[in-house]
């Protein structure tokens, strides 16, 4: 029997399929002006272009004038690209133009999709921004679209890291911008560090289209991008307690994995303060509870978090001495981005690599506020429908299922059980090797880089042929994907293979084409074309008789949308295809989500070794473990932006004001009313309102003008005065720093005065702004502890940076004001002494080699086999051990420093 809800979807539709038709009309009438559109000739495209852009700057609205853009576009892809657009993908762009999500499958065109809905909003000259995740699929895209742009007459420009400013600064003035999320979020935070408007390269935020949408929306969106600059080195704390994380006991910690979360029982703490006390970290009476030894906690935690919660070749992997992170999400290396807290540095004390001294944020934004800038928001995905109400909720974007150009004839199996890791493996091999004798292509999803190389293992054991992809590969990862969809291929892939590939049956034609002419230059490219689309084509007819590509995941994300991308590798453009997903209940998912159970239910069954459980309802089981977790992360994301929001306001005040500095000529105005408003404060703080003359303190008045405004005025005799009042005061005060400042005006020249006054606001804002950033942060990491109070953490921490805001904002004024009052034109004895000291410096200077270069070894060390050219013969001292050469000193500072 039909539910009620089924029942009301069969006769009314869903939703989603009311959106779909209501668009239909629109892409009847592209097609309808089709002919129109292919009698033009090549300059025609541009004229009409430039016909469609006066309109739109004219005040016609863009939805008006999408039917003609939409069929130029379409016309110009079709003579550059030899793509002509199917109508789902006019659909998915009208989407996109509408300000929505467009979830396309695989291998519907979704960049192709992107360059209508770019160019419609393109046509008001005020820039779109294309984001991708990586720099590979931004030049890539940016080349290939670039064509379409090109034979409309708009401009096509890139912004990737290692740019210069003027590159960059010409990439966003351009009509469509290709950039990755992050290079736009450190653009933006760069330019509201800028010093003048002219070194700024972003030019507004008129219009994104977000490539992976879910990706950077949804699993960046806790990530905040940092600008940040060096604090002190304290390597050797990182290291001293990073030697006492392995002797600790299970019972001296608790580990909650469903939490992800770790931390030290009474045992444990107790165990803690001993070995500090040995290690002199810590006084002998003292404990790890004295307010002393809040820094040493802190360090410890994360040291403890780094061995437990952070595992090598999952977490992160070691490259080249440094320890890089991978994404839980997308399998990729994150090249530059760290930890904080500490946290970084703990880990890579446990690896035993260099450590990396901590920084202090100097500005940060989450991808959550940035993208919230955009006038209009869209973005693309092949998996958004199971996150919708999180993109509606934080970002106001719709999600609409865009259907497929032919029906999807992939065949998803029901998840497979299995008791032990074990006996799914054995399973997963002998299901691959079932699949390559028949010549079928698979791909196998591990979670880990570390369960990738497992299962290579196991295949090179069988002779089975294969690649692996990986963030260890992942320069060869267009290869691997190019190669993936060939007969009898075998691809073991983190999940690094769930996005921005595509996987073409038979292999992808483009790369085998660029192959050939590469390893034969005299070789005609038409010819060497046409053989090999006639080999691929003959290829891929072997594949699809084999049943298409077939997907093989070793375990279940906490995510759904991570197991459809990659179920989605499979059935691209109604190709055939299967996925299955065999598990087992020693992987995290349902070992976290009470697999115990399972466990004795399938006992109790009497389920056999190498025996699975297969049922849909362990799926709908599974399926609502993983909407759990979900939930939970959309109710972390939601919380941790709120607590983001109140910074963002004051982040968008300090960056609109610094905007405003920037633009003024003349800040001579503020800069007096500052002025004014330090001597209001001082008035107030010395000569308090209702107070008698006898109650004021004239001499800290005083002593207070001489510090903040830099004028030697009678402040004490003018007190005295019969019948003054503090009004009066006031005033001599204003009228004596006013003449000061006109002094100094005509000292350094009208135009010098004006500069020096942007400059100095301009630093006093950057300084104040970063200093509040720290301690919101440390506001931030104790706010928490308010709930036992029970009070709001929230508004605890909305009250309390209101208030540390506006204590900023006056400090601000005070700063200024002094240091205004004490700048002065350098004397010429000055000017000489300071050309002087600049010539000095420029001189060549000693190199560090020579001026560091460590003692020769004592003969007594040599006499004992001591070669300082020769490692080996040093032993193995520990850093702070004294360094065998004989010179006394420690290792580190002597030949340690060489290694």
């Amino acid at each position: 029997m039909l539910g009620f809800g089924t029942l009301t979807r069969k006769v009314f539709g869903t939703p989603n399929d009311r959106k779909v038709k209501g668009a239909r009309p629109l892409v009847e009438k592209i097609n309808a002006l089709e002919p129109e559109f292919e009698a033009l000739s090549d300059e025609g495209l541009k004229d009409k272009t430039q016909a469609l852009a006066e309109r739109a700057m004219g005040g016609e609205s863009l939805d008006d004038l999408l039917p003609e853009a939409f069929a130029n576009c379409r016309e110009a892809a079709k003579r550059t690209l030899g793509l002509r657009a199917y109508d789902t993908q006019l659909l998915g762009a009208i989407f996109l133009h509408q300000g929505n999500i467009a979830e396309q499958k695989t291998g519907e065109g979704k960049t192709l999709t992107a360059t209508f809905a770019t160019y419609l909003n393109a046509l008001t000259g005020k820039g779109v921004h294309v984001v991708t995740v990586n720099d590979y699929l931004v030049q890539r895209d940016a080349e290939w679209m670039g064509k379409v742009f090109s034979a409309l007459g708009l401009t096509t420009g890139v912004a990737i890291a290692g740019m210069d400013e003027d590159a960059k600064r010409e990439a966003y003035a351009c009509d469509v911008t290709y950039a990755t999320n992050n290079e736009l979020g450190f653009d933006y935070l760069r330019d509201n560090m800028k010093p003048t408007i002219e070194d700024m390269v972003q030019r507004g935020h008129n219009y994104a289209i977000v490539d992976e949408v879910d990706s950077i929306l949804i699993d960046e969106a806790r990530t905040p991008l940092i600008i940040s600059g060096p604090l002190q080195d304290r390597s050797e704390m990182y290291v001293t307690i990073d030697s006492i994380i392995p002797l600790i006991e299970e019972d001296h910690f608790t580990l909650d994995e469903k939490q992800k979360n770790v931390t030290f029982t009474d045992e444990g703490n107790e165990f803690l303060e001993e070995q500090l006390r040995v290690r002199d970290l810590i006084e002998p009476e003292a404990s790890l509870y004295d307010p002393e030894s809040t820094s040493i906690v802190h360090h410890v935690n994360q040291g403890l978090r780094a061995h437990k919660l952070f595992q090598k070749d999952k977490d992160y992997i070691v490259r080249n001495g440094d320890v890089v992170l991978i994404d839980e999400f997308t399998g990729r290396m994150m090249a530059g981005r760290r930890l904080s807290d500490g946290l970084h540095q703990a880990i890579e004390a446990k690896e035993g690599v260099q450590i990396q001294p901590e920084n202090q944020t100097l500005a940060s934004v989450t991808f959550q506020n940035y993208f919230r800038l955009y006038n209009k928001l869209a973005g693309m995905t092949g998996t958004a429908a199971t996150e919708a109400e999180e993109f509606a909720t934080i970002y106001g974007l719709g999600v609409v299922e865009v259907p497929t150009n032919k029906p999807i004839a992939r065949v998803d199996e029901d998840d497979q059980v299995f008791r032990t890791g074990q006996e799914k493996y054995n399973a997963m091999i002998d299901e691959i090797k079932a699949a390559h004798e028949k010549g079928q292509p698979v791909l196998v999803g591990t979670t880990s880089i570390d369960k990738s190389e497992m299962f290579s293992e196991a295949l090179k054991a069988q002779n089975i042929e294969h690649n692996v992809l990986n963030a260890r590969q992942h320069e060869q990862e267009a290869q691997i994907i190019a190669d993936a969809g060939k007969l009898g291929a075998v691809t073991i892939a983190t999940n690094m293979a769930g996005r921005g590939t595509d996987i073409q049956l038979g292999g992808n034609v483009e790369m085998k084409v660029l192959e050939a002419i590469t390893a034969g230059p005299q070789a005609d490219p038409e010819e060497v074309r046409k053989r090999i689309e006639a080999e691929h084509e003959d290829e891929k007819q072997k594949v699809l008789a084999a049943g298409g590509l077939f997907v093989l995941a070793s375990e279940r994300h906490e995510s759904r949308r991570i197991d459809n991308q990659l179920r989605g590798r499979s059935g691209r453009q109604g190709d055939p295809g299967r996925t299955s997903f065999y598990l087992s209940l020693e992987d995290d998912l349902m070992r976290i989500f009470g697999s115990d159970r399972l466990d004795k239910v399938l006992k109790t069954l009497g389920l056999e070794e190498g025996e699975a459980i297969v049922h849909p309802w362990v799926n709908k089981s599974l399926e609502r473990a993983q909407a759990k977790v979900e939930g939970r992360n959309f109710d972390i994301r939601k919380q941790l932006l709120k607590f983001d929001d109140v910074m963002n306001d004051q982040r968008k005040v300090i960056f609109t004001q610094r905007r405003e500095i920037m633009e003024a000529k003349d800040l001579s105005e503020i800069t007096s009313d500052m002025r004014d408003e330090v001597i209001d404060d001082l008035i107030d703080q010395y000569m308090p309102a209702k107070s008698y003359a006898d109650q004021w303190d004239t001499e800290g008045l005083y002593a207070a003008v001489i510090e903040n405004l830099s004028i030697d005025v009678p402040v004490m005799a003018w007190c005295e005065e019969e019948g003054v009042d503090d009004e009066q005061i006031r005033e001599r005060l204003i009228e004596a720093s006013d003449k000061l400042m006109a002094e100094k005006a005509e000292a350094f020249g009208e135009e010098n005065m004006r500069s020096i006054e942007k400059q100095l606001v301009l630093q006093a804002i950057d300084g104040k702004w970063r200093e509040h950033l720290l301690t919101l942060e440390h506001l931030r990491s104790v706010v928490g502890f308010r709930g036992y109070a029970q009070r709001d953490p929230l508004n605890e921490y909305k009250n309390e940076s209101f208030q540390l805001f506006e204590s900023m904002l006056e400090s601000l004024r005070t700063e200024v004001t002094n240091k205004l009052s004490r700048i002065r034109p350098l004397t010429d004895e000055e000017r000489e002494q300071m050309l002087a000291q600049m010539a000095a410096q420029q001189q060549p200077v000693q190199s560090p080699a020579e001026t560091n270069a460590p003692p020769a070894p004592t003969a007594e060390a040599v006499a004992n086999g001591f070669d300082e050219n020769d490692q080996s013969t040093w032993g193995n001292p520990g850093r702070n051990e004294l360094c065998p050469c004989g010179s006394g000193k420690k290792f580190k500072h002597c030949h340690g420093a060489l290694v």
